[in-house]
This record gives structure tokens, C-alpha cells and sequence, in this order.
């Protein structure tokens, strides 16, 4: 982690395809233990949390792990816990509503003015909080499945005029499946954003190529991409540099972050995330509470916590750098702030 990365030159890398990077990811619970000198005591109690959302950790997320710490707060966010098969009321394996806002299976149209079109549900790190952890990609699996029917309904929409790209990550796709998404989004008029969520650079950040950053450099809408980085030991040197140079590609950088109990739930350090985003050319946008979804009660923090967080750093930090709390819930026109 480093605060004077975003201002140097990006360093001369081995140019390692994505894909064969990915490969290397951490899949076996007792193996990233031992890698980690971590208890083995740990696997006990996690076998129905790997069955149902098993492990997946990129190399560069888990090389800023500490070594030998069970309490890492990146650690807390990829392993399975044992807590995650205890029964939690209020727990939905849906619950902001994405089944029924769908326009087509690939789209969901909760926003005026904005739609996200579910292009894939794969991702390079599995997050154990993850809201769509339940969600039914086998039925919705590719925009190819329902492509036409997913242009056509923007269309019948015209107050539709920023594209969500979303997943899973949809920098999970190929380069060029990206660019014939992007081209025929281009020939609806209507469509002057772009905007993608992604965790690659944090996660993987070999995925920001010569190929991924000249289809960026070429989209011909505003572009928007949304980074979701929840604790700063999560910005490595390789992270920043591709912040760096995405900087000339992107007219704005903005970072979602989830609030999380044992992880991010002090102002230390959401106050330090703030600051190194802010170095690296990046705004902070949401600290989202956590949506409630099903096996993740543990990383639940309350109302009363989050807003007494967010009221110390709005004491210590210029507003700009203070991102707005916010919860979703179905059915509602726009995030609810808290």
C-alpha cells in the first residue's frame, strides 16, 4: 500500500495473460491456510459455506494478506466462515430485489433513467457478503441468451440513458465480447453513459491489458467505472498502477465500499481508504450497509454504528472524500440514505 503511486509512471510488468493468472487463484480452504501459516483448526464448520459459494482468491488479493493473522481483514472477506450456516431472521437469498426487476433475463430496470444488464456470473474472488451470492446466473446466464429482446427493451425505454454494466464482473468477459457489447449499445442513440462495476483491479489487475485499455480508450459514451474496494490494504503497487493509467481513459473513478463487521467497521480506517482513493485519482462514492443476504449475518453492522462512523468522518475528512451511507431495498426508485 502506498500513498505517492498514483503521481510515478506505471512500472514494466511481465505481461501475464489474465486468464493464466487467474488459474493460480486460491480455490482449497486448507491450502490458502497453510500458505497463510493460518490454524487448520479454522476449516472447522465451513464445509456447507465452500459446498454452497466455494473460495476463489486471485493471487493479488491474497498476497496482501498478513500472514499468520486469522483476524486480516481481507482474510475475513474470501474465507468461508463458519457462521455462515447459522440461521439469521430478516436473511433473504434475494434481497434487493434483483428477480423482479428484471426487463429481460439479462437486464434489471430498478432506476429511472438506468438499467444494468447482467452480462456474466463470474468473478475472479468470491466475497462471502456477496449480495448476488444466491443469484440464479444459470437462468440468466449470458446477455447472447436474450440479447435482442434486452436491446429491444432500452429502446421502448428512452429515459434509459445510462448503461450499467455489471455481474459477476463483466471485465470477466473477453475484450471482444466487451466491444460487441458496447458496439451495439452504441447504435442506441439514447445511451450517452457508460458505467461498469469491477473489482478487477484490485483483484487482477493483469486484466487491465493493452486490448482491455485501448476498447476503454475508444467507447464512445461518458464513462464511468466503479471500483468496489472495501479496506486499503487491498491497493497494492500493481492496483495503483493500473489506477494510474487508467486515469487518461476514464472521465470518472469512483469506489463502492460495503460497510462489514471485523473488517472495515472503524473510522481509522475507512478515513485511510478515503485518503489513498483519493491519491489514486479515485472518489469515494457509496459505503453501502450491507444488504441481508443469506449466510452473511455476521458481517452485519447496525444503523446506529454506520452513521456514527460516517458522522466521525465527516469530522476528519473534506465532504468530498466522506462517501454517502446508503442502504438498498426493493422495490425502492434510488439507494435510501441512512
Amino acid at each position: 500500500m502506498t500513498l505517492s503511486s498514483a503521481g510515478k509512471p506505471p512500472l514494466q510488468r511481465v505481461n501475464h495473460h489474465w486468464r493464466q493468472v487467474l488459474k493460480q487463484a486460491m480455490r482449497k480452504p486448507a491450502q490458502l491456510l497453510e500458505q497463510l501459516q493460518l490454524d487448520p483448526q479454522l476449516l472447522n464448520g465451513i464445509e456447507a459455506g465452500q459446498r454452497q459459494f466455494p473460495l476463489l482468491a486471485p493471487p493479488a488479493f491474497v498476497q496482501q494478506i498478513e500472514k499468520g493473522n486469522p483476524k486480516d481483514p481481507l482474510f475475513l472477506q474470501i474465507f468461508p466462515q463458519a457462521a455462515e450456516s447459522l440461521a439469521h431472521k430478516d436473511l433473504l437469498k434475494d434481497p434487493v430485489g434483483d428477480l423482479a426487476s428484471q426487463g429481460s433475463t439479462a437486464l434489471l430496470h430498478k432506476y429511472h433513467s438506468r438499467a444494468l444488464i447482467i452480462t456474466t456470473g463470474a468473478c475472479a474472488i468470491h466475497c462471502r457478503y456477496c449480495f448476488r451470492r444466491h443469484f440464479p446466473y444459470s437462468s440468466t446466464n449470458s446477455h447472447r441468451l436474450d440479447w435482442q429482446r434486452t436491446l429491444e427493451y432500452i429502446q421502448q425505454h428512452p429515459d434509459v440513458s445510462e448503461i450499467i454494466l455489471s455481474g459477476g464482473d463483466p471485465l470477466m468477459l473477453p475484450t471482444k465480447q466487451l466491444h460487441e457489447i458496447t458496439q451495439q449499445l452504441s447504435a442506441l442513440p439514447q445511451i450517452t453513459t457508460l458505467r461498469i462495476h469491477s473489482r478487477m483491479a484490485t483483484c487482477l489487475p493483469e486484466r487491465f491489458n493493452a486490448a482491455l485499455c485501448d476498447w476503454l480508450k475508444n467507447l464512445p459514451f461518458r464513462l464511468v467505472l466503479v471500483h468496489h474496494i472495501n479496506h486499503p490494504n487491498e491497493i497494492s503497487e500493481p492496483a495503483a498502477e493500473v489506477f494510474f493509467r487508467l486515469k487518461p481513459l476514464i472521465q470518472q473513478q469512483l469506489n463502492q465500499s460495503v460497510l462489514l463487521a471485523g473488517v472495515n467497521n472503524n473510522v481509522h480506517t475507512l478515513k485511510l481508504l478515503s485518503e489513498l482513493l483519493f491519491t489514486n485519482n479515485i472518489l469515494p462514492y457509496y459505503l453501502h450497509q450491507m444488504d441481508r443476504v443469506t449466510s452473511a449475518g455476521h458481517f452485519i453492522c447496525s444503523d446506529h454504528e454506520a452513521t456514527k462512523l460516517v458522522a466521525e468522518l465527516q469530522a476528519s475528512l473534506p465532504g468530498y472524500l466522506v462517501p454517502k451511507l446508503v442502504r438498498e431495498e426493493a422495490g425502492k426508485s434510488s439507494k435510501i440514505p441512512i
